[in-house]
């Protein structure tokens, strides 16, 4: 995989043309741009959508180490060559993505006409759901595995949750060479794990738009004390809680999440 160090290294992204308002979306910790389709589509009537692979996942060139502050910078040069080169967008993100959503917003404001953030917070958290489940896909010796649904079968004693194994499996690609391949840099997101749950010192808040946080009802990501921290940092932000959502709220309850993050984009385009 490319490096993004190199000239020639790019983040893969996709457009859903739309209407004339515009979003970027960014995913979680394996996931990739596309896992927004279903949202982006039910925006479409009004919205032109920014699909992002970040850097490491996906079809994007990969980093040598793991930097909030230098992805957040990656995204911005990607915005800023092509689909923010004329005006700023709304920028959404969910948990790995938000933290690089809210980067971007505190260095690169001015790519930024508002901001939501999927159910994380400007704090550390735990690693060991994703330490658990990065580590199992290492495990699973490639070599033997025939199928997708063979590989399913194979990680079904340690993860158990079908749908978190096809969300984690949508990154196994086949090889004609090598056959299959995990296509993300699995290995530096798993060793660098604390710092993907971590979120960098900055010192300076955004105050340029009111800022949109979504919450899952029954995700423990957001809670009384990363309130304290997400709003030192964004001092206009509006919680909203989702019912009957954990942490992939999108995926979740996909309709009342577009009809929520509607009501914000009209708003910022008003």
């Amino acid at each position: 995989m490319m490096n993004c160090s190199d000239p020639a290294g790019r983040l893969h992204t996709e457009v859903l043309e739309g209407g004339l308002r515009r979003v970027v979306f960014m995913h979680g910790l394996m996931g990739r741009g596309k896992n927004f389709t279903t949202i982006a589509k039910g925006i479409q009537e009004t919205t032109t959508s920014l699909l992002v692979d970040l850097p490491n996942h996906g079809a994007s060139c990969w980093t040598d180490d793991f930097d909030y502050i230098e992805i957040a910078d990656l995204v911005a040069e990607e915005l800023r060559r092509d689909f923010c080169k004329d005006e700023p967008a709304v920028i959404l993100g969910h948990s790995m993505g938000g933290k690089v959503a809210m980067l971007l917003a505190l260095r690169h404001p001015e790519l930024t006409a508002g901001l939501i953030i999927e159910d994380i917070s400007p704090v550390q958290s735990s690693t060991s759901e994703f330490e658990h489940l990065l580590g199992t896909l290492l495990k699973l010796d490639l070599s033997q595995v025939t199928s997708r649904r063979d590989a399913h079968a194979k990680l079904k004693t340690d993860i158990d949750d079908a749908g978190v194994r096809g969300f984690l499996l949508q990154n196994l690609i086949r090889d004609e060479h090598v056959g299959f391949a995990w296509q993300p840099n699995l290995q530096m997101l798993y060793d660098k794990l604390p710092t993907i749950v971590d979120f960098p010192q900055v010192e300076q808040a955004y105050d340029d738009h009111p800022v949109l946080w979504i919450k899952g009802s029954e995700s423990d990501y957001i809670n009384d004390e990363t309130t304290v921290a997400m709003r030192k940092l964004f001092p206009s932000t509006r919680k909203i809680q989702i019912r009957n959502a954990g942490h992939w709220v999108h995926s979740e309850q996909a309709r009342p999440f577009i009809e929520t993050i509607d009501y914000y984009i009209a708003g910022r385009y008003s």
